[in-house]
């Protein structure tokens, strides 16, 4: 390790074992506020250090202690970090995680913008439709059909919910070249889905929405279905989500 590196680590120890929850005759309660701070600074000192971990969890604590004081914002924006800390390790259903909780900690703290921005800094959608479609080649190589036919509407799921309707129409276009695929239960949902979107039918994408296809999907997937309300209209005429309102939703469990 460079002497750089080693010195922002060295700094981040000392931080860590500054005492500020410690109780003595005169001091009655611990100062969370102080511990927050002083964890925050270790962070940085290991982030700077390139120690993702050892930041990660510095981050965790200052989310911590930041919980106890009551200041659920910035809890968030320590948990935010520390799932950008492991997004820098190439950790990304970690780093999924602590930033799907940090969102939704923004949301309950009234700020719906900042969780639709922490998801936007991950790339987190991004990241899902690439995964899927390694996913899915995988499965048509195995010529395991009715698994790609999940994968297919994974995708037209994500790709909605980032207001991409060319990338998931361009999915479901695709994979009419698969063994069953036209006709079946999964096509017909999806083609149904997109139609109603791009009508901004919004009855439409509901009744999909709330079939039993789409609701007993994976969590990670249903996630991702669009509620209802979210439509306005974009630069181009189509229907785009309206992120304000879906992070809402979310919290209310739709």
């Amino acid at each position: 390790m460079t002497s750089y590196r080693t010195t922002w680590l060295n700094k981040g120890y000392i931080y860590i074992y500054f005492k500020p929850l410690k109780t003595s005759m005169t001091k009655w309660k611990p100062d969370f506020d102080s511990a927050a701070s002083e964890y925050a600074k270790a962070a940085v000192c290991f982030k700077n250090a390139k120690q993702f971990e050892q930041a990660k969890d510095a981050y965790l604590k200052e989310a911590e202690y930041h919980t106890e004081n009551k200041a659920l914002f910035h809890a968030a924006k320590a948990i935010e970090q520390a799932g950008m800390m492991m997004k820098d390790l190439k950790k990304m259903p970690e780093a999924i995680q602590y930033i799907e909780k940090a969102s939704m900690m923004y949301v309950e703290n009234g700020t719906p913008d900042t969780a639709a921005m922490a998801l936007d800094r991950a790339g987190k959608l991004d990241e899902a439709a690439t995964a899927l479609q390694k996913e899915k080649n995988m499965y048509k190589d195995i010529e395991n059909y009715p698994t790609c036919f999940k994968k297919t509407t994974a995708q037209v799921l994500v790709h909605l919910h980032r207001n991409d309707f060319v990338a998931a129409d361009k999915c479901v276009r695709e994979s009419y070249s698969l063994p069953g695929y036209s006709g079946s239960e999964d096509c017909v949902a999806m083609e149904t889905l997109l139609q109603g979107y791009d009508e901004q039918d919004e009855d439409q994408v509901h009744r999909v929405c709330n079939s039993a296809l789409l609701k007993y999907m994976d969590n990670d997937v249903s996630n991702t279905v669009p509620p209802r309300g979210l439509f306005w209209h974009g630069p181009s005429g189509g229907a785009q989500l309206n992120i304000r309102k879906m992070f809402q939703m979310f919290a209310m469990g739709h």
